[in-house]
This record gives structure tokens, C-alpha cells and sequence, in this order.
């Protein structure tokens, strides 16, 4: 609940497409904004995943959660208003009129603690071969 970028997965028009959105969650659903355009159309109606990591450099532990569930786009004036209250802050200045609600069906995730990743969260096996 403290991360604030996820990824959003969806497939349209024969390919898969990811793209970094930021997020909320409101109660047991996660809430983004967006324009109108290719992202709410792939995401309106639609089975989508959705993908939340981070890294602790300090602990040297990653953490990945997976949601799936249905994208539906937040259109009853009620359930709109709402969506306005929540902090929810677009990144990009450009207008981003319209609200996704993704109910989870599913959810995964894993810990792991990754102590030989390097101070920008990247694993790097070429220390340890080297020798160092």
C-alpha cells in the first residue's frame, strides 16, 4: 500500500501492452486515472494485470505483487465523485478526465531478499564471478 507506480498490462489488437501508471488503492480495488486514448480503451472492460514492485537497498530485500481482475471505467456520477476525493495525483499536467477501477480476481507476490543487488536495485552477477 505504499508504493505509488504500478504497471498496467493489457491486450489489444493482438499484442500485449504495459505501461506505468500511478495508482491508489481504494478499499480492495486499485484506482488510476487517465486520458482518453489507447489506455482506457485496451483497459475499459477488460481482463488486465497489474504489477507493483520495489526494492529495499538498506535490507537488500524485492518485493513483486501481481493483481488480475476486470478494468472498468468509473462512469456513475456517484462512484465519480468519489474517485475525484481520492489522492490521486496525475503526473503528466495533460488532462486526465476519466477514472479505472481494476477488481482483482486474483492476486500474487513474493518477497525475496536479493543481497547482492547493486545500490540501484539492479542484480548483477558480475561482481560475484569476477571474483569480487
Amino acid at each position: 500500500r505504499s508504493m505509488s507506480v504500478g504497471r498496467l498490462a493489457t491486450y489489444a489488437s493482438g499484442r500485449p501492452h504495459i505501461v506505468p501508471v500511478n495508482f491508489v488503492v481504494d478499499g480492495r480495488t486499485i484506482v488510476f486515472r487517465t486520458a482518453e486514448g489507447a489506455k482506457l480503451s485496451a483497459a475499459r472492460d477488460a481482463q488486465v494485470a497489474f504489477e507493483i514492485d520495489d526494492y529495499d537497498a538498506a535490507s537488500g530485500y524485492a518485493s513483486s505483487v501481481v493483481v488480475t481482475g476486470r478494468a472498468t471505467e468509473i462512469a456513475a456520477a456517484d462512484e465519480f465523485d468519489g474517485a475525484l476525493g481520492l489522492p490521486l495525483f496525475p503526473w503528466h499536467c495533460s488532462p486526465k478526465g476519466h477514472f479505472v477501477r481494476i477488481t482483482p480476481d486474483g492476486v500474487t507476490g513474493r518477497r525475496f531478499f536479493a543481497p547482492y543487488a547493486g545500490p540501484d536495485g539492479f542484480h548483477s552477477h558480475r561482481g560475484r564471478v569476477a571474483g569480487r
